[in-house]
């Protein structure tokens, strides 16, 4: 067990050899402000000036800590960091390595990730965006604060297969890292607390809020016939597990997919029955981009989603409540052209201001 005391919280993360290290318990000791507000996250001419930019139909974001205020020089330490596969053992691997920005911050469009020495995990890299609203990450909700969230891949053997220890030494023997460190938290010796801090800085502001859904939401856009009606379709069939506006509402559900015997979701961090092949709920922003979907990239297309909803449900006792229909039968009713419509109005979710601004680039 790896235990990180990052001042007044601490947090445990269990060690193991499969795609993530799980993070199984978080001790607040004290209250988690934030000095988060609205802001620009555009505008780069104080720090003052620099916070966290949301529309105002957005909740408040729930990562909220005054210990680690955001400034525009924590940030692009924290960019650089996310960018630079330093972080791995063999400096092969960053974090943009399975989040790339063109893809709304998940993977190159494949199914499972390629790690160190050409190894691949068993699930699929989620993306990363709106952070700041997520209580927890990962698939099975292993990890439950942003600060710690990127413990999980540093330090897993397929993915970049590193120790904190190590990867605190290499950024200690950098000097232009040691400079930077020393600007934003004034010190002189780097350590992980740091190190989190700066990509929690830069991870919390991956906010996706300027899409066409958002044009309309905002009176500055209008859906075509068919985009409207696949709204109202999703509104009808689909928003009990994907609420607006972030398109998720971040639980667990078993969804009816054929089970492999070596996976079984949330259930492996709680070891609770009833969590047997739950998985976390992904957000749909950017759904059209982030493409294979569920936990393990097992669906290359949209239409094959909506198929597996409509006619391929697998029944477990566990089976979300959701899906079991009054007939009997299992899924959500979709007709063709409910789901034409559909995917029609989930291609409005894409975020292209999102995945070309040059503020998160390399």
């Amino acid at each position: 067990m790896l235990t990180h005391n990052l001042d007044n919280i601490q947090y445990f993360v269990i060690s193991n050899q499969s795609i993530m290290a799980r993070l199984i318990f978080l001790k607040l000791a004290g209250l988690l402000l934030v000095s988060f507000f609205l802001g620009s996250c555009t505008d780069h001419q104080s720090n003052s000036s620099f916070a966290l930019s949301y529309p105002d139909y957005f909740p408040d974001p729930i990562y909220q800590s005054t210990r680690n205020p955001i400034t525009k020089e924590g940030f692009e330490l924290g960019r650089a960091l996310f960018h630079d596969p330093i972080l791995s053992t063999d400096s092969t691997i960053s974090c943009e390595s399975c989040h790339a920005q063109g893809h709304a911050f998940a993977d190159h469009n494949v199914a499972l990730s390629e790690g160190i020495a050409g190894r691949r995990g068993v699930r699929n890299s989620p993306a990363i965006f709106n952070a700041a609203w997520q209580p927890h990450f990962m698939w099975d909700g292993g990890i439950n604060h942003i600060e710690v969230m990127p413990v999980a891949p540093i330090t897993n053997d397929v993915e970049m297969g590193e120790t904190m220890n190590n990867v605190v030494k290499k950024l200690n023997r950098n000097q232009a890292y040691k400079r930077r460190f020393k600007q934003v938290f004034n010190v002189d010796v780097i350590d992980d607390q740091k190190l989190l801090f700066a990509l929690a800085q830069y991870m919390s502001m991956l906010v996706s809020a300027t899409s066409k859904y958002d044009q309309v939401r905002q009176n500055k856009a209008i859906f075509t016939d068919i985009e409207q009606q696949g709204y109202e379709v999703f509104v009808q069939k689909c928003s009990s597990c994907h609420k607006e506006p972030l398109f998720t509402d971040y639980t667990f559900r078993n969804t009816g997919l054929p089970a492999k015997p070596d996976e079984t979701g949330r259930h492996h961090v709680t070891l609770e029955a009833e969590d047997m092949h739950k998985f976390r709920m992904p957000s749909l922003r950017n759904v059209a981009l982030t493409y294979p979907y569920m936990h393990d990239g097992r669906f290359k297309t949209l239409r094959e989603v909506l198929n597996h909803y409509s006619d391929n449900m697998q029944d477990y006792s566990n089976l979300d409540p959701l899906f079991k229909l009054d007939n009997g039968k299992l899924g959500i009713p979709l007709s063709e052209n409910e789901k034409t419509a559909l995917e029609s109005f989930l291609r409005t979710l894409s975020d292209y201001s999102f995945t070309s601004n040059p503020i998160f680039s390399e």
